[in-house]
Parts: structure tokens; C-alpha cells; sequence
């Protein structure tokens, strides 16, 4: 068994290596610019650089790359070496300061909305102290933020770390009118619970769809499905249990808090669930924890797949992003206070995450949005489409009162108001929590449970923290005018909870009628990426984002090309590839078996006269009825398909894909997974969910 905490973050440049290896005074140096920002000269960042060298050499690391966060939602990294080749040929180890602060990839290749030419390569990597350089297998990678050569972000950090700042900056002018003259800093902390599946390698390797695609195109329903709920928490598999493992050494050596692990509900899904901490670094390290999930799966013979819906009729994989405020003396501002001054500052902290949620449902969604989502949100575990706030039935009680003017149950001799007297204590985890909601208060935090397994959780956080900034530069500006800060205080809760109530709801996201009653509310049903886009650009948030200095409108305008180009790619994919394998696999081994039966049927008849062969005669006329319905299907959705990359601009040709070829994507699979039962096992064309889903060995 490791030592765990001798492993733990063992291949991480912390701040505990940092003060081991620095100087005092560059220590303390480095230390001022990681929590303050303030620059690093370069004799400064010379003495880091090489201490970083050094430091990472003695594990291992032969080269270095600037790991950054593309708008791909992946990772990016280019390596170079620490050799310089001297006069007399030989080399040295060598990595200065200017390479530790500043690198330069080609920018042209990476998504930019078509803002960037293919000649206008240059892009520029910068480091960012906040997030700890680490050594992944031979290379020391150093976290850091991606612009273009004009300034643009070019990836998901930068708009992150802008976000945080807004929050931090707006967050302490609240926390001044309440006498907190102490804290210094405020920051959101995120902990990624992080669902996904695991398959044979072998298998999967068999499965085009799941190669090309990351999730199954064609699958009938196994005889057994997810409905004796005996995976959930169920004893883990040996073979998962190597795995897991494994993850949990990789993932402590690179410092990830790695803290939960179990079977999740559906057939083959876990989940892993990580300790909070703070957004920007916790985000790095999720985009880690997907990379290392992956390569560890394939060092056991298995794949990890991280699709939001990899099989139909299970539940999807998402990856709930419980969320935040702390200030830097340790207070989290979402904690209801055991006293009522306390609460009083926690009540106008959740009113403004309330109000910053109701008047952005757009950008939440938007958000969450992808091709993958799509499939989820709404589905057998996932919350809706439609936004909206579980607060449990204390706080729900608590706020109504507010609302109404009307005495609180615990207090019934007094009227509901937010003085220090007459407001209880509220407690935490007073109630259930509430799965099917799509943001969910749970004691000190709210569960962003919409975000997808697939997605880098930047972009969620990033809208986070930006409504809810934004929300709170409008309460400081209102607040800080005020004569009498109570009396304003009492007014302002009031005011927006009874303004926001609508986006409140604490019944069940699942039932049908919530469509219904969020439609009377005004709340948004936004059940494609296209539809969610289609709001990106309006006024009020260009206004809410470059106000916040969170993105400027020609970004903007570049993630609402990228979002939307991705989407199409996405789905041009999954359809070429569903149109090779009906005429490559599903329609061959159907003819094939056809052909086949048909030939036991003459040879039974030659032998025997009077055989009447019914069964294998219903089989076959059967069978070819639907095949011919498969091949008519294929070319329904090849028509769709080239009407879609043909329908205009890149919102026509994704809403083309989202209400036309979609449907027929559907139809199509809907005949091929009724074929695959009636043939014989020797003649399935790929593995089935039977295969996948419950063969973990080989």
C-alpha cells in the first residue's frame, strides 16, 4: 500500500516544494504574485525557473511544455526540451524565466470563431502562477492562460480568471457594509464530481460508433437494463477496483484530492468525486482528472468513456459542479450563520445567486450546451433543461416569509424581518436534497448538477461567477447609498426574492407537468444547443459579460461561431459514421443471415416435402420488411444529412441538424435496433449492450 501522504502531491511544484527550494526572499516574492497578482521580475522568475528545473529533473522530466485550455475543451501542450547545445557539443539542462512566464504556439489551428486567419499564426502562453506546474510523465508541464497575438483569449482560463476577479472584487465591497474590514480576497471553490463509464477495450475496439463518436449510435435494449437498481453502491468488480486504484496514486501524486469512489446507477458507471478547492485550480485539475482517467483505463485493458449519454435508455454521465464563495480568513459565505447577523449576510448572498440565476437561465444553459448534453439533460438522471433553484423546505419557508411580510413557523409570536432579532438560526442540511434539480442548494454550496461528464468545467464556472458578480455590483451600489443600511437591506431581499421568486422550485424536475408550470412561470425550456445559442448574443448579456470584463463582444462573438461549429462537426460525425455502419455491418450481416435461414429452408423442404417451415418463413419475411425500412431510412437520413451542411449560415445548418436530422438519426436507429435481435449471435456485426455493458474482462 503507498505512503499516501508522501505521495500525495509528489510530482507537484506546491508551495511546500516552492519554500523548500526558493530563497526566502524569492519565495516570498513568488508567493505575493500568486496571491495578489503582483508581476515577477525576470531575475525573479530566473531563480523559479531554475529551482523548477532542477526540482523536475530529479523526477524524471526531461523536457517542458505550457499546458493550456484551447477552446477545443480539451488540453494542449508542446514540448521542448531543457537541452542547449554548447561549443564543444556537448549539451546542458537550461530553462530560463522568459520560457517559464512566456511561450509561443501556433495560434491559427486552434478554434477562434473565424476571427484568425491561417496566416495570422502567432499566439502567446502565459504563465499562471495560481495553478502549481507539475511533471507528467517526462515532461514538466506549467499551467497557464492562451491569447492571441491582438490580446483575444484564445482559451477557457483566461475568461475564468476574469471572472474571479469580478466575484472578488464585488464580493468585498458586500462584505465591507457588513463591518468585515479583514478579508482580503474572495474566491469560489468548486469540487467536480466526475461520472463515467468503463468498457472492455477489446470491445469497444469492435464498436465504430464508440471509437468515432465516444458513444454507441446503434444498441437494443438488454434483457437487463438499470431497473433492479443493484449497481448503485453495489461491492466494485475486481477489475474496477485495480482501476481505481490506480487512478487514486495517479491522481494524489498529482495533488488531486481524489476522495469518493462508487458504482453509480446504470450497468459499467462510476463516479468520482474530488474535495473542493478553488475554481481556477480545481478546473485544471478536472481537465487532468479526465486525461489520467482515460490512460490508466487503457492500462488495465479498459476504456473510460466520458460521453454524456454513451447508452440509450441508461442514465447519462454529468458531472456536478457543487459550488461556493470563501474569503481568505475561511469564511464560507454560503454557510447559514448560526446567529442571526450572520444570516442576514447569508441571506443577501443567496438572494443575489438566486436573481443572478433567474435572469440569466440563457447563459447558465448555454453553459452546459453541447451535442453530448443534448441527449441528457432531461433524461433518466439528469435535471431538465429548464433552469431552475431548489432551496429545501426550511430555506424555502424562511425566504417566503421574507416575501410575504408574514411570520416565519419557528417564530410565530414575531414578523418576518432581517434584523438581529428576530430572524433564527438556520440550519444546515435541514432537509432532503432534491436530485432532479437542476441547481440545487445543499447546506453551504449550490450543485450545478446540469454540467456534462465530457465538459470543461471553466465555462460553467466562469457564468457563475460572473452572474452572480454582476448581481452583486448592483446590491453594493444600491447598498452603499443608503442611509439606513438595515432598513435598506430588509427592502432589497425582499424586493428580489419576491421579484425572483419563479425561478424557486423544490418538487420534481422529472414530472411532466413542470414543463407545463415552468411555461406559466416564464421560465426557459431551452432543449437544444441551437436554442440556448440563439440567446447568447443579446443585449443584456454582451452588457452583463463586458461590463464584468469577463469577455469582450468580438470574443463573444467567436464562442458563439465556435459552440455552434462544434455542435455541427459533432453531429456530421455521428451521422457519417451511422450511415457506414448501416451499409458496412447492420445491412451485410442482416442479408447474410437472411441468405442463410433462407438456404436451411430449401435444403429442409428438399428433404422434406411436406415442411411447411412457417417459423423460419415469418422470420424472414419479417426481417426483410425491415430491412428494406432500415435501407429506406439510411436514405432519408443521407438526404437530411447533406440538406443540413447546405442550409446557410452555422445556426441554419445546426438547427437543421437539431430538427431534421436528429429525428431521423432516431428513426433510423430505431429499425437497426430491432433487427439486432432476431439475428444469431455468430452474425452480430459489433459487440451489443449486453457485451459492453456487463463483460468487463476480457
Amino acid at each position: 500500500m503507498p505512503n499516501v501522504p508522501e505521495l500525495f502531491g509528489s510530482m507537484v511544484f506546491n508551495q511546500k516544494v516552492m519554500k523548500e527550494r526558493l530563497p526566502k526572499e524569492t519565495f516570498k516574492a513568488l508567493k505575493k504574485t500568486i496571491d495578489n497578482g503582483t508581476p515577477l521580475n525576470i531575475e525573479l522568475a530566473n531563480e523559479v525557473a531554475h529551482a523548477i528545473k532542477e526540482w523536475a529533473i530529479e523526477k524524471g522530466a526531461t523536457h517542458f511544455t505550457h499546458w493550456f485550455q484551447p477552446l477545443t475543451g480539451i488540453t494542449a501542450e508542446k514540448h521542448d526540451s531543457f537541452i542547449a547545445p554548447q561549443d564543444d557539443g556537448t549539451v546542458i539542462m537550461s530553462f530560463s524565466g522568459k520560457e517559464l512566464v512566456k511561450g509561443e504556439p501556433d495560434a491559427s489551428s486552434f478554434p477562434s470563431g473565424g476571427h484568425r486567419a491561417t496566416f495570422e499564426a502567432r499566439g502567446y502562453t502565459v504563465w499562471d502562477p495560481t495553478s502549481y506546474p507539475f511533471v507528467k510523465e517526462h515532461t514538466l508541464c506549467i499551467p497557464t492562460a492562451f491569447c492571441s497575438y491582438t490580446g483575444e483569449a484564445l482559451d477557457k482560463k483566461t475568461p475564468l480568471l476574469r471572472s474571479m476577479e469580478a466575484l472578488n472584487k464585488e464580493a468585498l465591497r458586500i462584505l465591507r457594509l457588513f463591518g468585515n474590514n479583514t478579508a482580503t480576497h474572495v474566491a469560489t471553490t468548486v469540487g467536480p464530481e466526475q461520472e463515467y463509464f468503463i468498457v472492455n477495450e477489446q470491445l469497444y475496439k469492435q464498436r465504430k460508433d464508440l471509437r468515432m463518436t465516444g458513444r454507441t449510435l446503434f444498441g437494443a435494449k438488454p434483457s437487463k437494463g438499470q431497473e433492479m437498481d443493484d449497481q448503485y453502491f453495489a461491492a466494485l468488480d475486481p477489475k474496477i477496483v485495480e482501476y481505481m486504484e490506480d487512478l487514486n496514486e495517479t491522481l494524489w501524486k498529482y495533488g488531486i484530492l481524489s476522495k469518493t469512489e462508487h458504482n453509480e446507477v446504470a450497468p459499467a458507471q462510476h463516479e468520482m468525486a474530488p474535495i473542493f478547492t478553488t475554481t481556477n485550480l480545481s478546473t485544471d485539475q478536472n481537465q487532468l482528472t479526465m486525461e489520467v482517467m482515460k490512460k490508466v483505463a487503457r492500462r488495465h485493458g479498459l476504456v473510460c468513456l466520458l460521453h454524456e449519454k454513451p447508452f440509450a435508455g441508461l442514465n447519462g454521465s454529468g458531472k456536478h459542479n457543487n459550488w461556493s464563495m470563501s474569503t481568505n480568513e475561511g469564511e464560507n459565505l454560503l454557510e447559514p450563520g448560526a446567529t442571526p447577523e450572520k444570516n442576514a449576510q447569508f441571506l443577501l448572498f443567496l438572494t443575489a445567486v438566486i436573481k443572478a440565476v433567474d435572469e440569466n437561465q440563457d447563459l447558465l444553459r448555454i453553459s452546459v450546451a453541447s451535442a453530448g448534453n443534448d441527449h441528457r439533460l432531461g433524461a433518466n438522471e439528469a435535471p431538465p433543461a429548464i433552469i431552475s433553484v431548489y432551496l429545501g423546505d426550511e430555506l424555502h419557508a424562511v425566504l417566503e416569509a421574507i416575501k410575504d411580510g408574514k411570520s416565519y413557523d419557528n417564530r410565530k409570536d414575531a414578523k418576518m424581518t432581517i434584523g438581529v432579532d428576530v430572524l433564527p438560526p438556520i440550519p444546515k442540511d435541514s432537509t432532503d436534497r432534491n436530485r432532479t434539480s437542476p441547481f440545487a442548494f445543499t447546506g453551504n454550496k449550490f450543485e450545478f448538477r446540469s454540467v456534462g461528464s465530457s465538459l470543461s468545467i471553466a465555462g460553467p464556472n466562469t457564468t457563475l461567477d460572473a452572474i452572480v458578480a454582476y448581481t452583486l455590483k448592483d446590491f453594493a451600489n444600491e447598498l452603499e447609498k443608503a442611509q439606513d443600511f438595515n432598513k435598506a437591506l430588509q427592502e432589497l431581499i425582499k424586493r428580489e426574492i419576491s421579484a425572483h421568486w419563479r425561478i424557486v422550485f423544490n418538487g420534481n424536475g422529472y414530472d411532466a407537468s413542470w414543463v407545463n408550470e415552468a411555461e406559466k412561470r416564464g421560465l426557459l425550456n431551452l432543449r437544444t444547443l441551437p436554442d440556448a445559442m440563439a440567446h447568447y448574443l443579446a443585449p443584456k448579456n454582451v452588457k452583463l459579460y463586458t461590463e464584468m470584463g469577463v469577455y469582450t463582444e468580438g470574443e463573444m462573438q467567436s464562442h458563439y461561431d465556435i459552440k455552434l461549429e462544434k455542435y455541427c462537426q459533432v453531429l456530421n460525425i455521428e451521422v457519417e459514421t451511422m450511415l457506414e455502419m448501416i451499409n458496412k455491418d447492420i445491412l451485410p450481416a442482416a442479408f447474410k443471415y437472411i441468405n442463410d435461414v433462407s438456404k436451411t429452408v430449401i435444403n429442409l423442404r428438399a428433404v422434406v416435402s411436406s415442411a411447411k417451415a412457417s417459423a423460419e418463413t415469418a422470420l424472414l419475411t419479417r426481417l426483410d420488411g425491415l430491412v428494406n425500412e432500415l435501407a429506406e431510412k439510411e436514405g432519408e437520413l443521407s438526404r437530411r444529412h447533406i440538406a443540413a451542411k447546405a442550409a446557410g449560415d452555422v445556426m441554419a445548418v445546426a438547427r437543421t441538424y437539431a430538427d431534421s436530422v436528429l429525428p431521423a438519426m432516431a428513426e433510423a436507429r430505431a429499425v437497426a435496433d430491432e433487427i439486432e435481435p432476431m439475428l444469431g449471435e455468430a452474425y452480430k456485426p459489433f459487440p451489443s449492450y449486453e457485451d459492453l455493458l456487463f463483460r468487463i474482462k476480457g
